[in-house]
């Protein structure tokens, strides 16, 4: 990569992080995107960053295709050479938005799998099952499942989550979504039973010196991990016979069906899970419809 090019890339990643506030997940994904591009242009000759122009762009998602990526990793990446180039434009690092103009293949879209209502029952009752013994890992596994279930948080807001997040009073949590967006979700009173002995007998048992503000808590004392709360999901699922292999993300999806399929609004549901988009939302309806679908077609004597 040319060094005018790095330097440009080094100026990004402040960008993302001080001015844009990301996750570090999503700094890395976008920096290592950006400097593939980066690269690419390299190799095409360029040595500045304003020759950049659609043409090596549309060279470098057509290398992105030929290497057999899928058409969503493709319509990622295209989406963040538009935000790489809109940036250059408006920092004067380029005369105008190269990318405005870049188009992205339409990624195809699959209906998430997801747990029927007495799935995530037996879920449930399977993890509160094997607390019965009182351990503290059990009693928090219980209270992280009733969590994720009751309000369709991300796995990795459930483990950034603090004790204060949580108000008993109305029942609600506070949560940090994607970049540091505050919202407020309420959950109900399974979730609030299963915290309240999670806080009263389990968390003080594995609490240690320097456990912090967290509310869930590994078996060390520290925070709990995402990947201890992905571990724990698939295992819980398969004690549920015929349920489908989901992780955290599953549940969520899961939470999202049943709200709607309960009667929520798409906006109400929207709000609860920190969507930017309505229609990332909106992928739910198509769901909870193919639902509809299958019970007309198996209980409809004319179907």
């Amino acid at each position: 990569m040319p060094e005018a090019f790095a330097r440009v890339l080094g100026d990004y990643e402040r960008h993302l992080v001080a001015e844009r506030d990301l996750a570090p997940h999503s700094v890395k994904a976008y920096l290592g995107d950006i400097a593939g591009l980066l690269d690419h242009a390299g190799r095409l000759g360029l040595t500045d960053i304003a020759e950049l122009d659609l043409r090596s762009l549309r060279s470098w998602l057509a290398k992105q295709q030929s290497l057999g990526l899928s058409r969503t990793t493709l319509a990622r990446r295209a989406t963040a050479a538009r935000v790489f180039t809109g940036w250059l434009a408006r920092s004067g690092r380029t005369p105008t938005d190269v990318g405005s103009a870049l188009g992205s293949p339409r990624p195809h879209r699959t209906l998430p799998d997801v747990l029927r209502v007495d799935e995530a029952n037996e879920l449930i009752a399977a993890a509160t099952g094997l607390a019965d013994d009182g351990s503290p890992v059990g009693v928090r596994d219980v209270a992280m499942l009733e969590l994720l279930y009751a309000t369709g948080v991300r796995v990795g807001e459930l483990c950034g989550l603090d004790v204060d997040d949580v108000d008993r009073d109305r029942n609600v949590v506070r949560v940090f979504g994607k970049g540091r967006k505050e919202r407020t979700v309420p959950f109900g009173h399974p979730a609030a039973a299963a915290i309240d002995r999670w806080l009263a007998a389990g968390r003080p048992q594995l609490a240690r010196t320097g456990s912090g503000p967290a509310l869930f808590l590994g078996a060390r004392g520290g925070r709990i991990d995402q990947r201890a709360v992905r571990t724990l999901v698939h295992r819980r699922l398969a004690d549920v016979p015929g349920a489908p292999d989901l992780g955290p993300h599953g549940l969520r999806h899961t939470a999202a069906t049943h709200l709607l399929e309960g009667g929520a609004d798409l906006r109400s549901v929207q709000e609860l899970l920190g969507h930017a988009s309505l229609a990332t939302t909106q992928r739910y309806t198509h769901v909870t419809t193919d639902r509809l679908r299958r019970a007309y077609q198996q209980a409809h004597p004319r179907a």
